[in-house]
């Protein structure tokens, strides 16, 4: 071996090892780096998605000139929740809005709220007094609507192979809502304006509002031992949810029913639930708590909410009971 070959090989045995550890070194820096970034996909991701949009100021999108107000709104509220916003309710295990509880409750409640409205629109507004003809577009969302909402690209009860998911579905509800919306607009669907349809629709939400009710109270009663109550705060979004959207659409109802709530004399009693309603949605306790409701140092919050949809409920008989004179 030369004295050139001799100083070659120590320069090799010098620099590799140096090579080696910053080749190690990188792959640690680069390995912690991935499991911080995994860390911290959830939590971070569960911040950015989570969203309670209860703005009581909304207006309704798209509305054409003789369309429904009402309809306008619930088309709307349903593409800000699955366009806007993120629909949560149906993420795998694998995404961030799995993890949130309270966000998919609030949005499975409002979705509930507007198939019902949407129901009575197919069954009471949208047809004929004593016809059995529905119209296709409010029949076709309200079949979209009753879509469980926590179906992803897979639905395994039923079977293997890739499905609609339920954002998909409740999309193109909204369109079938625009579609008649539209065709109300061109003077080719039908939206009554007599007293009764609309009392036989206020009968329905009363309904609702009464179910939601024993919800509550029973959350209240099967809660009231336990020290912490996990459930409070998914019953307490999902009841707000319902009570956001009834605010909503009902607000808009009375706009397409101005002039028969106003002739009957029932405006008012009108105004005096939607503040109730208004109310309702916008409770939004840092923490729900379900303590006893006589209680003074713990909240009962699911008993707030109750106060507020019964005292709405009682104003919705109220003003079904004026139309009725």
């Amino acid at each position: 071996m030369t004295e050139f070959d001799f100083e070659k090989r120590s320069l090799a045995s010098r620099f590799w090892p140096k090579r080696l550890r910053i080749g190690v070194g990188l792959i640690g820096k680069m390995a912690l780096a991935l499991v911080l970034l995994v860390a911290l996909y959830i939590p971070v991701g569960m911040l950015w998605v989570h969203v309670i949009d209860d703005d009581t100021t909304l207006a309704p999108t798209e509305l054409p000139q003789g369309g429904s107000h009402a309809v306008a709104m619930a088309a709307t509220l349903i593409e800000r929740e699955t366009i806007t916003h993120r629909w949560t309710a149906n993420d795998p295990i694998f995404l961030p809005g799995w993890w949130l509880d309270n966000m998919p409750e609030f949005q499975t409640g409002m979705m509930e709220a507007i198939g019902r409205f949407s129901t009575e629109m197919m069954d009471q507004i949208g047809r004929n007094r004593g016809s059995s003809q529905a119209d296709p577009d409010l029949s076709k969302a309200v079949d979209l609507l009753k879509s469980a909402p926590n179906i992803w690209l897979f639905d395994f009860s039923t079977s293997w192979a890739p499905t609609t998911s339920s954002d998909a579905k409740y999309r193109a509800a909204a369109k079938a809502l625009r579609t008649y919306n539209q065709r109300l607009g061109q003077g080719q669907a039908l939206f009554e304006r007599r007293g009764d349809n609309l009392i036989a629709l206020l009968d329905r939400i009363m309904s609702d509002l009464g179910s939601a009710s024993a919800v509550l109270d029973r959350q209240i009663l099967e809660g009231r031992d336990q020290f912490i109550d996990r459930r409070a705060d998914n019953v307490f979004y999902g009841v707000k949810g319902r009570l956001y959207a009834y605010y909503l659409i009902l607000r808009e109802l009375g706009t397409d029913y101005q002039q028969l709530l106003r002739e009957r004399e029932a405006f008012n009693v009108w105004t005096q639930m939607l503040a109730s309603l208004h109310e309702a949605s916008l409770l939004n306790p840092l923490i729900v708590m379900n303590g006893a409701t006589d209680g003074v140092f713990v909240a009962n919050h699911l008993a707030t909410q109750g106060f507020y949809l019964l005292r709405a409920r009682t104003q919705v008989r109220e003003v079904s009971e004026i139309l009725v004179r």
